[in-house]
């Protein structure tokens, strides 16, 4: 396994039924065994955490939003897993954005990403709550709550 630390954003595009948009995918390494979890990924450059979601949001899903959008951050951790030939390291904080009606699209999806996303979903925290499927995080049905009650970590 090759070692890789990363800092990343986790994007949480909420819409007006205060659902968020999660992608299902599998590690290519164990393709029998999809999750589901958030849009992002790690900064690249000098970008804030925003922008860095603002990006990811675009490139994985196809939504446009500023920075200046996001709030949060609704919670923060680091994390250690394996994807593909990779043992990562990762410290990721969770942001959301507020959306409307929107089409997703994985059309500007790195070509790993397209290969290993298998659709996506629009969940409420009843659904996360409720399901045996795997979700990644796994307090994400705490973080959609505090998202939709406004308590953003500051």
């Amino acid at each position: 396994m090759i070692p890789l630390r990363r800092f990343t954003a986790r994007a949480l595009p909420v819409d007006d039924e205060g659902r968020v948009l999660l992608l299902h995918g599998f590690d290519p390494v164990r393709p029998s065994e999809p999750f589901w979890f958030t849009i992002g990924g790690a900064l690249e450059g000098e970008e804030t955490l925003q922008e860095a979601a603002a990006r990811e949001l675009f490139e994985e899903v196809g939504i446009r939003a500023t920075a200046e959008e996001f709030t949060g951050p609704y919670g923060t951790s680091t994390i250690e897993f394996s994807f593909a030939q990779y043992a990562i390291t990762q410290d990721q904080a969770y942001f959301a954005v507020q959306v409307g009606q929107v089409d997703v699209s994985f059309e500007h999806m790195e070509q790993i990403e397209k290969e290993t996303t298998l659709g996506y979903r629009w969940w409420s925290a009843e659904e996360i709550e409720a399901t045996e499927e795997i979700i990644f995080p796994e307090d994400l049905a705490a973080i959609l709550r505090k998202i939709t009650t406004g308590e953003a970590l500051g």
